[in-house]
């Protein structure tokens, strides 16, 4: 990031042009395709697209580099079982049938992937169908499980991703994941998790999207309050059971051809459909543009557990405590490197390198305002944080005290 769009952002918070959380968007009249990497920059999709939060595509040139679409592949654009099964055959991978419903989900089992392949190769010489139902090889975590063979190089665009720099600090998970699966599989309606955004290639075959703005799928919801299973279910026409459906915007509709990259935006409900045997790889990632809807989501998951209908960690995976030491651990990586930069012998690191001073000072500004809310939040103010080192209020302190060194000096 360079100066010239970091200030640009702060005074897009400033003036709260940003897509607030909980309001409702309108949906824009088209999804971007971007076609060129040598003339679109890191600002220029910052600005963009990630600040304001909208989605775009990106052209199979950003990715045609990538070990996985050379590897993964056969010659005529279909996946190469052969390979996979020389590679990874052994690894016990996640595996739901789109045929069963369980919540607003689908039922999970695990199996070799080889046993998947096995079961792949005969649902294609079915005519794509098998008494074993429609399986879809979904959030299998090949970088955390096994080797990856250089299978991808992740997009400058995506590199300020604060959620798998956290979990990788403390080498216990990622949000980084393989899906592969035959035509007619498909992933319910959904938002991602955390209110995180995501980014999503096909290494081979087609997708189809439904995407629908923040606060469009509260038209959905049906007389109980619940969001639906399929958007395009003939049950949402039903007025009796859904009264609000005919205030919902149509939702936008994208094909996905291999080797193309979508972002989907913080927030954005979405149902995806493979087209064709498809492999992706898809990322849910958290930066200082969507901190404050993680925020506001987890706000919204205690109000649901106060009212006894979830259970808060369970359901999202954090609490208010985890949430407080997930903004230390950046916080505290930020501060390092902001330290290093003012340092003419430290500023030849490479994590000042990788991430800049620019981004660094962003990122303080953004967890500053985040953890001002967050210590003065009635439930959190519940949480025992004598443990902590430092304390929220000294931690905001040290970050309202970066704030001030940035706007004189950097």
């Amino acid at each position: 990031m360079d100066r010239e769009t970091r200030l640009f952002a702060e005074n897009y918070f400033r003036s709260a042009r940003g897509p607030l959380p909980g309001r409702v968007c309108p949906p824009p009249a088209r999804v971007d395709w971007i076609e060129k990497p040598e003339s679109f920059s890191y600002a220029d999709f910052f600005k963009g697209y990630l600040l304001p939060n909208v989605p775009c595509v990106f052209s199979s040139t950003f990715t045609e580099g990538w070990g996985s679409r050379r590897r993964w592949v056969t010659a005529d654009g279909k996946p190469d079982f052969d390979h996979l099964l020389r590679n990874y055959g052994d690894v016990v991978v996640p595996v739901a049938n789109c045929e069963l419903q369980e919540y607003n989900s689908n039922p999970k089992e695990h199996m070799p992937l080889r046993d998947y392949i096995g079961y792949w190769r005969e649902h294609i010489q079915g005519g794509y169908a098998s008494p074993r139902g429609c399986l879809y090889l979904k959030d299998w975590h090949l970088c955390r499980d096994s080797s990856a063979e250089g299978v991808f190089t992740l997009p400058v665009y995506f590199s300020s991703d604060w959620l798998n720099e956290y979990w990788d600090a403390l080498d216990v998970d990622d949000y980084r994941f393989i899906y592969m699966g035959p035509t007619g599989t498909w992933s319910p309606f959904h938002a991602d998790i955390l209110r995180s955004f995501s980014w999503s290639v096909n290494i081979c075959g087609r997708k189809k999207w439904l995407l629908f703005p923040p606060g469009q799928e509260e038209a959905l919801r049906d007389r109980h309050g619940s969001l639906p299973y399929d958007v395009t279910s003939p049950t949402l026409l039903d007025r009796r059971l859904h009264p609000k459906q005919e205030h919902c915007s149509p939702p936008l509709e994208v094909i996905q051809e291999a080797g193309e990259m979508i972002f989907v935006p913080s927030g954005w409900h979405h149902q995806v459909y493979n087209l064709e045997d498809t492999i992706s790889i898809n990322h849910n990632w958290i930066n200082g543009c969507n901190l404050a809807n993680m925020w506001h989501f987890l706000q919204q998951e205690l109000r649901l557990v106060q009212q006894e209908i979830v259970i808060m960690k369970s359901c999202t995976g954090i609490n208010f405590e985890e949430f407080y030491h997930f903004l230390k651990v950046i916080a505290e990586r930020r501060l390092l490197i902001l330290a290093k930069s003012m340092d003419p012998v430290e500023s030849k690191g490479s994590e000042v390198v990788e991430l800049g001073p620019q981004q660094a000072a962003f990122d303080i500004g953004r967890i500053a305002e985040v953890l001002a809310s967050v210590v003065v939040h009635p439930d959190f103010q519940r949480v025992d944080t004598s443990a902590c080192s430092p304390r929220p209020e000294e931690l905001l302190q040290q970050l309202e005290e970066a704030v001030a060194t940035i706007a004189t000096s950097l």
